[in-house]
């Protein structure tokens, strides 16, 4: 098809879709290659959770041509979130996914965009899943309904085998995952077992997922400083959360096209901008922190949100079969 040259909003509103998406992804021709810009453009995208990192790749995927999008949150826009979110005041009070949904179809009034304003729960998340291709998860874990709709989210991409990605934003830290449930047969690579999600405490489940490596020094101070205060709510920065349109549009693309995916892929804009005097020491303050970190923790928590998976799997086990010893010697007359 011939590209012509719009320059005008009456120009471009005047074209049929297939001319205006053309038009649109013009510009990438060369290092999209045509096979793969037809598959995005019939690619079906959930974006669960339209915040600071769900809400970072909802405008970058529909500019790369995608135009299938369910988006799904609860929340709406408070003044806090314009630190680091796509929205402005004239947006506070307003649904995320619905204002997400507005600024794609801004950028192309022919893209579809279905708004669960309910967010991602168990009484929707198997049709959520099943219309979607690939699924990005910007759930917020701050809260344990969001964390119990995060677990959710993953359980049944897992049981209905979608390619899922994720971030988690620390300071200057993003950290973007791809869990391809189409292989992974383990929801958070094992790092929970099952009934985790009611046993532990909210941020211990958070440890459990997150990628604790990548936690930057910086982070674990603030949490040391922050963590033992109820009304706590964790900083986050525009230069960590935007960071993942760019990450999540390029994963999502070799998804599509069939290509391996590593499982985390991290950018720290703080460490990669220091000198390299001061990034040879923002590395190892990286381990001093965690050792403060874990340190001021209690033991139990500490061993709960940090231990390795198969320590913590086994113990887990142990202490179930000595609970069930326990319980049928209880039982028995």
């Amino acid at each position: 098809m011939s590209v012509i040259d719009v320059e005008t909003t009456e120009q471009a509103r005047g074209l049929d879709e297939e001319q205006f998406y053309a038009c649109l992804t013009q510009r990438n021709r060369g290092l999209i290659p045509d096979t793969l810009q037809g598959q995005i453009g019939r690619t079906r995208l959930l974006v669960a959770g339209c915040g600071s990192i769900g809400g970072a790749t909802v405008q970058p995927l529909g500019r790369m041509g995608y135009r299938r999008f369910v988006l799904a949150d609860v929340g709406t826009y408070e003044l806090n979130n314009l630190n680091r979110q796509s929205a402005t005041v004239d947006d506070l009070g307003q649904n995320k996914a619905s204002v997400a949904a507005r600024l794609l179809r801004g950028i192309n009034p022919h893209v579809e965009a279905e708004v669960v304003p309910e967010g991602v729960a168990r009484a929707n998340v198997q049709e959520l899943v099943a219309q979607a291709d690939v699924i990005i998860d910007g759930v917020d874990v701050t809260t344990p309904s969001g964390l119990a709709a995060k677990i959710c989210l993953h359980q049944e991409a897992c049981r209905q085998r979608k390619p899922l990605v994720t971030a988690w934003d620390m300071a200057g830290m993003l950290a973007a995952q791809c869990f391809d449930y189409r292989l992974v047969r383990e929801i958070f690579d094992g790092q929970l077992v099952p009934g985790d999600e009611k046993r532990l405490d909210t941020w211990e489940v958070i440890f459990r997922i997150a990628p604790r490596a990548y936690i930057p020094g910086e982070m674990f101070r603030e949490l040391r400083r922050g963590l033992d205060d109820p009304d706590y709510s964790v900083p986050q920065l525009a230069e960590a959360a935007t960071q993942f349109g760019a990450l999540a549009v390029h994963m999502v693309n070799l998804l599509v096209e069939g290509q391996d995916v590593p499982r985390t892929v991290a950018v720290d804009v703080h460490h990669v901008s220091m000198s390299r005097g001061r990034r040879a020491l923002d590395h190892v303050d990286r381990y001093l922190e965690r050792a403060r970190f874990l340190a001021h923790l209690p033991r139990e928590q500490a061993w709960n949100g940090f231990a390795p998976a198969p320590a913590y799997r086994a113990r887990r086990r142990l202490a179930m079969r000595t609970a069930h010893t326990v319980r049928k010697r209880e039982d028995t007359p």
